[in-house]
């Protein structure tokens, strides 16, 4: 496990020796790239007074809401539309236009019917996240193997034992592929939803900053949403593997 995590840390604190190499040799501009422990003082000093609190806590909750809309209605149209293949031929086209449509080229128009609030930003994550999670529950629902739909006819399962036994179980391994997926674009999406319509939240807290030509504090921003992202998957993928890692051995190569 120590070799693993220095494995994991050695990229990294190569390239943190790097940036204060070229900070003390003068190679780089302070104002373009600050040093190591400038970033970390403006980090420490926002800790302390609870400015950074404030923001990680509006792009959590924004993110938790609109993401975890996405994962249930994702889930739930997959499903229906397993069962109902006249409705998914008719939404198709629906469908397939707004997974085209980049979720960024809607703000405009977002901010227009739902102003610059909560609202607007909710609908960015859940146009950004739905796709994946829908795409992989529907692949996964399709996935059942001939002899398990043989074995359930015979069996004569109602619909519901069949979904509970057969299908929701034949597409969990894909589900929770699209969930980590979703939750990725779900982010990022937040952040650049904070870019733009925003008066709070990891995105506004950089915005904001660049405005004021505080790099130092774009640099934290930078830095905190790339750790908690990566530590938010790293805990859903652990307690994923704890879970039902022994019933789906797949998941822990995933």
């Amino acid at each position: 496990m120590a070799m693993r995590i220095m494995r994991a840390l050695l990229l990294p604190m190569i390239l943190l020796l790097c940036w204060q190499t070229a900070s003390s040799l003068g190679l780089v501009s302070p104002y373009l790239l600050p040093p190591p422990l400038e970033v970390l003082r403006s980090a420490a000093d926002m800790l302390e007074s609870g400015l950074l609190a404030r923001h990680m806590e509006a792009s959590l909750g924004r993110v938790a809401r609109g993401f975890s809309l996405s994962v249930v209605l994702g889930c739930v149209l997959a499903f229906l539309l397993s069962f109902l293949p006249r409705l998914e031929k008719a939404l198709d086209p629906v469908l397939s236009f707004l997974r085209m449509t980049p979720p960024l080229a809607t703000i405009p128009l977002l901010i227009l019917w739902l102003g610059i609030g909560e609202a607007t930003q909710l609908a960015i994550i859940f146009l950004a996240s739905f796709f994946p999670v829908f795409l992989n529950a529907r692949a996964g629902f399709a996935r059942l193997d001939a002899p398990f739909r043989e074995l359930a006819a015979s069996l004569a399962l109602s619909r519901l034992d069949y979904a509970r036994y057969f299908v929701w179980p034949a597409a969990f391994p894909s589900i929770i592929t699209g969930i980590r997926l979703s939750f990725g674009y779900s982010w990022r999406a937040l952040i650049a939803a904070e870019l733009i319509a925003a008066g709070s939240g990891l995105g506004y807290m950089i915005s904001d900053a660049e405005q004021m030509q505080r790099v130092d504090i774009v640099m934290v921003g930078i830095f905190v949403i790339g750790i908690t992202g990566w530590a938010l998957d790293a805990l859903f993928r652990r307690i994923v593997i704890r879970l039902a890692g022994r019933r789906f051995p797949e998941l822990e190569e995933a």
